[in-house]
Parts: structure tokens; C-alpha cells; sequence
């Protein structure tokens, strides 16, 4: 299990990075009256966090991945297939993101 919270950790930097990298970008946007949405994802995307920028759902993921720590492993199991969900749809949008800009 050491090796899947290290995975983890490793993967959650790198959102992290982009996420900082897109919201930069999104902010460049909206002051150039430009990207009117109200949230990054839909309602139904599995992140309880509604924002209109990536770092508030990546710091779900931080603490849903925190939480994980204190399940025994066969609740960690369970709990691991929604969050492995939420970082890569969060990877996907920022890539797409980052292509788009």
C-alpha cells in the first residue's frame, strides 16, 4: 500500500502544478471578458466541490486521498476507485484545457 500512497502523492504535484498553470490561464480569460462558465465540472462529474477554478478540486482530491490514509485496507479499496475517477478526469480536462489555449 506504501507504493500506491507514493503513486498518489506523485500524481497529486503534478495536478496540483497544472491546475495552478490552468487557473493562471482562466484568470487571463476572465479578465479579458472571456471563459463564462460556472464550474470546471458538471454536477454529476463525482467532485463534491463546485468552482470555477481547478485548485479548489484539486485540493478534494488531496483530502479525499488523506481521508483514504485512515481506512483499513478493504475500505481503502472501495474508496480508491472514485478518487483514481476524480484524478483522471481532472488530468483529462486540464490537458484538454491546456491544448484549447
Amino acid at each position: 500500500m506504501q507504493a500506491v500512497h507514493q503513486q498518489l502523492q506523485d500524481t497529486i504535484q503534478t495536478l496540483y502544478r497544472k491546475a495552478v498553470d490552468a487557473d493562471n490561464k482562466l484568470d487571463a480569460l476572465q479578465q479579458a471578458k472571456q471563459g463564462k462558465f460556472s464550474a470546471i465540472f458538471a454536477t454529476d462529474s463525482g467532485f463534491r466541490t463546485q468552482a470555477k477554478r481547478f485548485t479548489p478540486y484539486v485540493q478534494e482530491i488531496a483530502e479525499d486521498w488523506q481521508a483514504l490514509k485512515e481506512l483499513d485496507e478493504q475500505q481503502m479499496k472501495a474508496a480508491l476507485v472514485p478518487l483514481v475517477e476524480k484524478i483522471q478526469l481532472a488530468l483529462k480536462t486540464l490537458d484538454q484545457f491546456k491544448q484549447t489555449v
